[in-house]
């Protein structure tokens, strides 16, 4: 019985950025947990290098080219998903990016930048395929924000990356209680920081490594692949009774 609410047989997840990093961390925790996936990112060889890694568990795989910040591409991505598999029951919001840089400093370009892919892709995303699950009769929507939403970053200066998932995590909500009814359940997990390939360089500065990790708790970086067994219990019927929540997974940091 507990073990049946947390599988994903039968399900189709679309995944945004799912060539690399934690996109590819969520994709593959779906596919084992039983899920075909939709590897949906903005590199052709990262989705189709995702795609065929979804293929080696045993489940099915679509890789398309989709730029979240371009409406156009979107839908063009979903009716690609919707051709193959005919249906959308899990979206993860995964796609982002981050540019440090002091406030009085920052490009309007970068500005604008973090706030497409962060904010407006995610909801390009959700309004294009949340149709899709209107007609079919609901299903589940997990916006990867960041406990940037809710805390200031230090050292680093990165206020447009802040705004951006703080607004995430407020759709998460207001996309929640609006489409409720149409039996579509909308949360939000929020990480701190995890020791990604990109991430290393950071964690091996003092200057930077050092103070996250000295105001961390748990006095460590998460492990990227304990971010996949959240994604998993968020789009399954584990969490049947939970919308417009924000799980943060940050070892800690947010509550010192």
């Amino acid at each position: 019985m507990i073990a049946e609410a947390f599988g994903l047989s039968g399900k189709v997840a679309f995944v945004t950025g799912a060539g690399r990093g934690l996109g590819r961390v969520f994709a593959r925790a779906l596919a084992e947990a039983g899920a075909d996936i939709v590897c949906a990112t903005i590199t052709p060889e990262n989705a189709t290098d995702a795609a065929a890694d979804i293929e080696s568990t045993g489940r099915k795989a679509l890789a398309v080219q989709t730029d979240v910040t371009d409406p156009a591409s979107v839908q063009n991505a979903v009716d690609a998903a919707l051709e193959r598999f005919g249906r959308i029951d899990v979206l993860v919001n995964n796609a982002g990016i981050v540019v440090w840089c002091e406030a009085e400093n920052v490009s309007l370009e970068d500005w604008h930048k973090v706030i497409d892919v962060n904010l407006h892709g995610a909801f390009y995303c959700s309004q294009s395929v949340g149709r899709a699950m209107i007609e079919k009769g609901g299903g589940v929507i997990v916006n990867i924000a960041s406990m940037s939403g809710q805390i200031v970053n230090l050292p680093q200066g990165q206020a447009a990356y802040n705004s951006s998932k703080a607004a995430l995590v407020h759709l998460t909500r207001s996309l929640a209680v609006e489409w409720a009814g149409h039996n579509i359940r909308v949360n939000a997990l929020s990480p701190g920081y995890m020791g990604t390939p990109m991430s290393k360089p950071h964690f091996e500065n003092p200057e930077t490594g050092g103070l996250w990790i000295e105001r961390t708790p748990m006095g460590r970086p998460g492990r990227p692949e304990e971010l996949g067994p959240v994604v998993v219990f968020l789009a399954s019927e584990a969490s049947s009774y939970m919308t417009g929540a924000n799980v943060v997974v940050d070892g800690g940091y947010t509550l010192v």
